[in-house]
């Protein structure tokens, strides 16, 4: 279970790691489409690929009721005892694998329905607001996940958790934060960006450690297409001009940080705490500022510098081992 741990911490902070590398992108493509519109193009692209893989495995991948151990082979002789071994098995194995699937269908649609509205938010707060304070406001999802985890679902984390939540918090403030601090119409919408956020990664560990992760991921994929794109023919004006000058910020957002980054992510939770795992994808910003010094050849202040330290420290705390009273 450690190993899994260790494995499931390592996916997230990859997943950061392509989330940060594609604002990069993102800023190349909204030079030449509309926010939503962008956003729709890459999760119909992410849906398409992960419905693809989804496909192919399915298969392959058997549900947890399929695995099960066939009837011992020292069964009792008795033939009537065996058959009503056999069939209660099956029954079991049949209400077993509608559960599964069940909660694999329901983790998707919810999963989708949250990640299109808070991407949505999120686009829309940056029409008002700069990209240091929605970055900072959105991040505040680490702190919202272990709380909301607590009151929703009674996750009790360690102090541990909660101080490298704090001082993640800390980081991400000299980080993004550097022109002070003050509310707007736009950071009203981060906000609400980042409480969807907090729920997302909630669901998602809910619903990966009793459903399958990839067809989730593609479910949830398939609906955030829908929603954002209704969304993007209400608010914006589409035009598949626009969709093919972005195409390449689009593919590398759709397969890269929508496909795998997010698939990702519901293969990790199913291994990592919750309030750990918004910690460890809260270091796309750190990432981000990274992908910007080497490829737009920004640069990077010392109180920025500092926050990366910060958040690293963080997430050091979070990998020390807990004693048996925590």
């Amino acid at each position: 279970m450690k190993n899994k741990k260790i494995l499931g911490n390592g996916l997230l902070l990859f997943t950061a790691l392509i989330w940060g590398t594609a604002f990069v992108f993102q800023r190349v493509g909204m030079e030449k489409i509309e926010p939503i519109t962008f956003s729709a193009a890459r999760m119909a692209l992410a849906a398409v690929m992960i419905g693809a893989v989804a496909y192919l495995t399915r298969k392959r991948k058997k549900t947890p009721a399929d695995t099960q151990d066939h009837v011992d082979a020292q069964a009792p002789a008795d033939s009537q005892t065996v058959t009503e071994q056999k069939e209660s098995k099956k029954e079991s194995q049949t209400e077993s694998q509608k559960e599964y699937r069940k909660n694999t269908i329901t983790g998707g649609v919810i999963c989708g329905c949250l990640l299109a509205v808070a991407s949505i938010l999120q686009q829309a707060g940056l029409v008002y607001t700069t990209a240091g304070k929605a970055g900072f406001i959105t991040a505040m999802y680490m702190l919202m996940v272990p709380i909301f985890g607590y009151i929703i679902f009674k996750k009790k984390s360690s102090w541990l958790v909660w101080l490298a939540v704090l001082l993640g918090v800390v980081g991400m403030y000299l980080l993004c934060i550097t022109d002070g601090f003050y509310l707007s119409t736009g950071d009203a919408l981060e906000a609400l960006c980042a409480v969807v956020f907090a729920f997302h990664i909630l669901c998602c560990d809910r619903f990966t450690r009793k459903g399958d992760s990839i067809t989730i991921s593609a479910i949830q994929f398939a609906v955030a297409t829908v929603i954002s794109t209704i969304a993007a023919f209400i608010a914006e004006t589409p035009s598949w001009d626009g969709i093919v000058s972005a195409l390449v910020p689009i593919i590398y957002c759709g397969i890269f940080s929508g496909g795998i980054g997010y698939t990702l992510q519901m293969v990790a939770q199913k291994y990592t705490e919750p309030a750990i795992a918004s910690l460890l994808l809260s270091m796309e910003s750190v990432f981000a500022l990274i992908a910007g010094v080497i490829l737009l050849d920004e640069s990077i202040s010392i109180r920025e510098l500092s926050g990366c330290i910060i958040m690293f420290a963080a997430i050091i705390l979070v990998q020390l081992p807990k004693r048996n009273n925590e």
